[in-house]
């Protein structure tokens, strides 16, 4: 599980230091890359802007994304992974504090593999990452070839 590295987009330093905290505390060591805004996420899979000739070999193995985000918003985001070749079979798990069934319904029109609603209780929180980090690092399977066309 160590090997698969996580791409967690969020721009609160709250919900991510509390991510990190969870995934820690769960023994959860993979390697977590933290965008701040949809842009930079979007660079850092592309390989653009400052992440421009980085080893694009090391891709996430999921993708945690917030929906509001600076510069281009997580449904933006979500957009572009699911039309690009390399990104689309990227698992991407939408976790927002919304419930909004409009928002939910089009995170899965968009091709979201799942929608978590993030927990208050910081406890309920460090569950749900230890619930997220087992399924989609462990015990999920990708296609080894991430490239679809």
């Amino acid at each position: 599980m160590n090997n698969k590295l996580v791409l967690l987009i969020e721009d609160n330093t709250d919900d991510e230091r509390l991510t990190l905290r969870a995934l820690r505390k769960n023994n959860i060591m993979n390697e977590v890359v933290v965008a701040y805004d949809g842009q930079e996420a979007l660079d850092y899979l592309f390989g653009t802007g400052s992440y421009a000739g980085r080893d694009m070999a090391v891709m996430p193995a999921v993708v945690i994304c917030d929906l509001k985000l600076p510069k281009l918003s997580g449904f933006e985001v979500l957009k572009q992974i699911r039309a690009n070749g390399t990104t689309k079979a990227t698992p991407v798990i939408v976790l927002t504090s919304s419930d909004d069934e409009a928002q939910i319904e089009e995170c899965y029109r968009l091709g979201a593999n799942s929608y978590i609603r993030k927990p208050n209780d910081p406890v309920e929180y460090s569950d749900m990452i230890l619930q997220l980090g087992m399924y989609w690092l462990l015990l999920n399977q990708a296609p080894r070839s991430k490239a679809l066309a």
